[in-house]
C-alpha cells in the first residue's frame, strides 16, 4: 500500500468507509477523522484536493460520510489528545496529516481503527509499519521519500560548491523525528562525498543569530538548512534569509 497513487489513497479512505456495515449506516454516518499537525489556514487547497478525491470515489461529506477535522496547530504536544480524541469517536479510519508525529500519535491511541498516513520518512525507520511489501498492523498510506531526497541536496550543494568541504547544517532541534533521519542521510551522504558536517540547532529567531554567531566562529564553507515540519521550515528559512541575506 505504500506505493499509492493519489486516487488509490482517497480510494483506500473511502473503502474504510464503505466497508461499515448496513444496519450501522442506516443509523449513522460512516466517519473519517482527519489529524493534522498544521493549522487549517492556508489549507484551502489541499482540503479541496481532499474532498474532491472523496467525491471522486462516491463519497460527499455531511451526505454519505462524515469527516472530523483536528488541527494542532503546528503544536506537537496537542496531537496525542486530539488522536485519543479522534478514537473515542470511533471513527472508520483515521487520516493522519502533516509528518510523522500525527501518525505516529495515532499509532499510540489504537491499535484496531485502521490509519492512513502521509510521510516524507521511510515509515520502516519512523516505526509505523514493520515492513514496505507488508504493513501489517492498522497503519498503510503513502511515502514521498523527501528526507531520501535529504543526500541528493547535499550532492548538488557539493556539485556547485565543489570547494566547500565543512559543511553547517541547520536543524531544528524541537523537531526531533526530522533532524535524527535528515542528520543520519546527510551524514552518509557527507561521509561518500568526503564532507566534514557540523550541526548547529535553532527554533527560534533568537536561536538562529545564536546559531549563526557559532558559525562565524566555526567558519564553514557552506550552509545546509534541514527541513522540519512545514510551516516551521517556512518560519525559519524566512529568519535566516531575512537575518542573514546580503
Amino acid at each position: 500500500m505504500l506505493g499509492l497513487r493519489r486516487r488509490d489513497f482517497v480510494t483506500l479512505l473511502g473503502g474504510a468507509a464503505a466497508a461499515w456495515p448496513l444496519a450501522a449506516r442506516a443509523q449513522a454516518l460512516p466517519l473519517i477523522g482527519l489529524l493534522e499537525s498544521r493549522s487549517s489556514d492556508g489549507m484551502a487547497n489541499r482540503l479541496a484536493g481532499f474532498r474532491q478525491g472523496l467525491k471522486e470515489v462516491g463519497f460527499v461529506d455531511a451526505e454519505n460520510v462524515r469527516v472530523v477535522y483536528r488541527w494542532a496547530d503546528n503544536r506537537a504536544d496537542r496531537l496525542p489528545e486530539m488522536a485519543a480524541d479522534l478514537v473515542r469517536q470511533q471513527p472508520d479510519v483515521i487520516f493522519a496529516s502533516g509528518g510523522p508525529l500525527p501518525a505516529l500519535a495515532a499509532k499510540a491511541a489504537t491499535n484496531t481503527i485502521p490509519i492512513v498516513f502521509l510521510v516524507g520518512q521511510d515509515p520502516t525507520k519512523l516505526g509505523l509499519v514493520s515492513s514496505l511489501a507488508r504493513p501489517t498492523g492498522n497503519l498503510t498510506g503513502l511515502n514521498l521519500f523527501a528526507n531520501e531526497l535529504e543526500a541528493k541536496r547535499l550532492q548538488l550543494l557539493h556539485q556547485l560548491v565543489p570547494r566547500a568541504a565543512r559543511i553547517a547544517v541547520l536543524t531544528n532541534p524541537a523537531d526531533t523525528t526530522y533532524t535524527e533521519i535528515t542528520l543520519q542521510e546527510v551524514g552518509a551522504a557527507a561521509h561518500a562525498l568526503g564532507l566534514q558536517l557540523k550541526s548547529f540547532g535553532a527554533t527560534t529567531a533568537r536561536e538562529i543569530d545564536e546559531a549563526f554567531s557559532a558559525m562565524g566562529q566555526d567558519a564553514p564553507d557552506a550552509l545546509f538548512v534541514a527541513p522540519t515540519m512545514r510551516n516551521t521550515e517556512s518560519a525559519l528559512v524566512g529568519m535566516v534569509s531575512e537575518r542573514h541575506s546580503p
